[in-house]
């Protein structure tokens, strides 16, 4: 069983900041790559910032420049540091991970509404 905790999800205030964490438990795991993925109402679930075990990371393009990913493979866990926070960030939050087998595992998610 693996397990997917999100935290640090909230109400923030446009032009603020948000720092969001996950951390993975359960049976051992050879990650390949940890992401955070998010989904508004009405849209697709779309990538924010993914970074492999190798240092290669990716950006959605409506956050680039914005955010900030970190990750530890030694302890399985992954921050997201978000800036000037828009409106349109508002989604609920999630934390994803790619194992090297190809398996990939979704946390249950973190509600960011971004308030004017």
């Amino acid at each position: 069983q693996v397990q997917l905790v999100e935290s640090g999800g909230g109400v923030v205030q446009a032009g603020g900041s948000l720092r969001l964490s996950c951390a993975t438990s359960g049976r051992t795991l050879n990650i390949n790559t940890m992401a955070w993925f998010r989904q508004a109402p009405g849209k697709q679930r779309e990538l924010v910032a993914g970074q492999t075990r190798s240092g290669n990371t990716d950006f959605g393009d409506s956050v680039r420049g914005r955010v900030t990913i970190s990750t530890d493979y030694a302890k399985n866990t992954v921050h997201l540091q978000i800036n000037s926070l828009k409106l349109e960030d508002t989604a609920i939050y999630y934390c994803s991970i790619l194992t090297i087998g190809g398996s990939r595992y979704w946390g249950q998610g973190t509600q960011v509404t971004v308030s004017s």
